[in-house]
């Protein structure tokens, strides 16, 4: 037998398969390895994307309301009813009636000191809700933070609808029931519906009337019928959920402003123009479900609240009041201004803080993201320094 032959057709030996395999394990391993940090990263970033859009998202709803803070309100914000016979009327809460924060009540306090002023049950364009900001029966932090976040209501008149152009009518000297009515010229592209599904008139809306030379007045709609196809009659009848309608009440109610016409006619008669117009009251918290993450809620008026955004750990608002006649330290980050013996109506600037958390697939780790703004409340106290 040829030797050399022999040993020229032999194949790989066990110890070079050995030595293959295994450089080979280490090559695969390492590819592994990659795949599997890339996989890890592209999961991270594609996380962090969703939860930056989705804070971005909600951080842009609450400053688009905060803006609007006090629009169409009279100014100074307006006394809702109080004296004998009143009780403390309620924000946030809906028709269940759930209410959805541990402080459900309009402004109450001290404010000012050239003179100071006492306020009970007064509703500002903003409320502030330091350290309220966690729905009512739920845990009282958040355990992502170990922190209560705070609430904040802000409260305008929704123009869309152009409810200022009915002709709206008293029916009782209680002030309790009214018609709108649509104008015989109307507007260029018309008017709806005044019971329209969309955007119509809701049981648990509030209505802002306003009397020439009688001043202005809220009311909650308890019953809401449609008045010849384009217009309603609304009622705003005792017991509603917020407690605004009180007939009893001393001052601030509708009966302040119903425009009685000369004895002995009967109402409705020839009236003052009378306008009509719905306010948005919406309150933003964070609510921790039985099964889930925390997150953001808007509560609308008297309905339920509904989620805006998902892993929200927390919501921080601070106050710009600095001006003239109010120049301490810390000025332009009140959290409280009532507390500070302070007017909300001297809010220059709401400053909103929000923080989101995202979990991994794997449910192992986690990141956090800060987004802030700061908004003008421009509807509010407004001081020309050039005049």
């Amino acid at each position: 037998m040829n030797c050399a032959r022999y040993k020229r057709n032999s194949g790989f030996s066990l110890l070079e398969l050995m030595v293959a395999m295994a450089l080979g394990l280490i090559i695969l391993g390492a590819a592994t390895q990659m795949f599997t940090a890339g996989m890890k990263t592209s999961t991270l970033v594609s996380n962090r994307s969703n939860m930056q859009q989705d804070l971005r998202a909600a951080l842009d709803l609450v400053a688009k309301d905060v803006s609007m803070a006090g629009a169409g309100l009279p100014p100074g914000g307006l006394q809702l009813p109080t004296g004998a016979g009143s009780s403390i009327s309620k924000v946030a809460c809906s028709q269940t009636p759930t209410c959805y924060l541990s402080n459900s009540k309009y402004a109450n306090g001290i404010v000012g000191s050239a003179p100071a002023v006492t306020l009970s049950n007064y509703m500002f364009g903003v409320i502030p809700g330091a350290s309220n900001g966690m729905e009512s029966g739920g845990p009282g932090t958040i355990a992502a933070t170990g922190s209560t976040p705070d609430s904040i209501t802000t409260i305008y008149v929704d123009f869309a609808p152009q409810f200022n152009l009915y002709s709206a009518t008293f029916l009782n000297p209680q002030g309790t029931q009214m018609t709108l009515a649509q104008p015989a010229v109307l507007p260029p592209g018309g008017l709806l519906p005044a019971t329209d599904a969309g955007t119509g008139i809701k049981v648990g809306d509030l209505f802002l009337v306003t009397v020439p030379g009688k001043g202005s007045a809220v009311g909650e709609v308890t019953t809401v019928v449609p008045l010849n196809v384009t217009g309603a009659t609304i009622t705003f009848a005792n017991l509603d959920a917020l407690n605004i309608n009180q007939t009893g009440a001393a001052l601030g109610n509708m009966a302040q402003i119903v425009p009685l016409p000369a004895p002995p006619a009967p109402l409705p008669a020839v009236q003052p123009t009378v306008t009509a117009q719905r306010l948005l009251v919406i309150s933003y918290f964070v609510e921790v479900p039985t099964m889930g993450a925390p997150r953001l809620m808007r509560q609308v008026n008297g309905n339920p609240a509904q989620p805006v955004a998902d892993n929200i750990v927390d919501m921080q608002f601070s106050y710009d009041l600095c001006d003239t006649g109010y120049t301490v330290a810390t000025c332009a980050t009140i959290p409280d201004p009532i507390a500070a013996a302070q007017s909300p109506t001297q809010i220059h600037k709401v400053n909103i803080q929000l923080m989101g958390e995202s979990l991994t697939n794997t449910g192992k780790s986690s990141q956090s993201m800060q987004l802030s703004t700061a908004v003008s409340t421009r509807n509010l106290t407004f001081k020309n320094r050039y005049q």
